[in-house]
């Protein structure tokens, strides 16, 4: 059963955000924790329209299918948009890499020199942008969303890779 919405109501924008409980099973505290916070941010601000539609508000149920990602669109009253499908290859390397490096960050903040910490935290941002160009691209034919909508739905995506 999916998690109940948080919502915020305005048209041309995602108002409420769910994650497939079959897509990303169940989790320590402390990763629950960092799903309901990159929602929460994403709901707060962000831009979001399916091409064609200018209705809204939105929501947005997001999963893991196989090997596709799952955008179920619809308006907040339950009405369906559109549902966009999209392969995970192009994000396969670049969420490994962020793992990698967010890994790499969290055990610097430890240990590490600022200026290890400084240029670990800039490779983190870096791919976290790279990515969002990619989420932009994936989506451009569907779904309209502004850059830091796409570094928030990023988040997302990573957060229903991360297993805890």
């Amino acid at each position: 059963m999916a998690r109940a919405p948080r919502v915020r109501t305005k048209a041309g924008r995602l108002a409420a955000v769910t994650l497939d409980d079959s897509s990303i099973g169940r989790a320590g505290e402390e990763v629950e924790h960092e799903r309901a916070i990159a929602i929460y941010d994403l709901i707060e601000d962000n831009s979001f329209r399916p091409i064609g539609h200018d209705g809204g508000p939105y929501a947005l149920r997001l999963g893991i299918s196989g090997n596709r990602l799952v955008f179920e669109i619809g308006l907040i009253d339950g009405t369906p948009v559109i549902t966009h499908m999209l392969s995970l290859v192009p994000f396969r390397r670049i969420v490994k890499d962020y793992f990698t490096i967010c890994d790499s960050y969290y055990a610097a903040i430890r240990t590490a020199t600022p200026d290890r910490i400084e240029a670990l935290d800039m490779g983190r941002r870096s791919l976290h942008d790279e990515a969002s160009r990619t989420v932009m691209e994936r989506l451009k034919r569907k779904v309209e969303v502004d850059f830091e909508t796409a570094r928030r739905l990023f988040t997302l995506i990573t957060v229903l890779h991360w297993k805890g």
